[in-house]
């Protein structure tokens, strides 16, 4: 089975470091790049082409939210997952509304998040 392509999205530098070497030590996943703000994904998503987006939803310039909205709108059949510290039911909801497929609170164990970018569409 080919390796699940993951573009890292979040502002700070040392989280997407700390998540690369993560998640290319979990197994089947291939990081295919990275983002700084939500507008460098979309760009990156274009160019890309991952399946699989892991997005902070609170980033400066576009925020993950509104990021989420444009990556599907020019990629359905990506799957957006949330890596975010807010864990509260609004937070959720929003996420859900934007299109996020998965959602993971950050400090999860690395199987969680794993689990959540390895799930497959039906």
């Amino acid at each position: 089975m080919p390796a699940i392509r993951v573009l890292i999205v979040d502002d700070v530098d040392q989280v997407r470091q700390d998540l690369r070497t993560l998640l290319t030590l979990a197994g089947n996943i291939e990081i295919v790049g990275e983002a700084a703000n939500g507008l460098e994904a979309v760009y990156q998503v274009g160019l890309l082409q991952p399946e699989v987006v892991l997005i902070d939803l609170e980033m400066p310039v576009l925020d993950g939210y509104e990021a989420t909205c444009q990556i599907k709108t020019r990629c359905p059949s990506c799957r957006v997952v949330a890596l975010t510290v807010h864990g509260y039911d609004a937070a959720r909801h929003k996420a859900s509304q934007a299109g996020v497929d998965g959602f993971v609170l950050k400090g999860a164990p690395v199987e969680t998040l794993v689990q959540a970018i390895s799930e497959r569409k039906e």
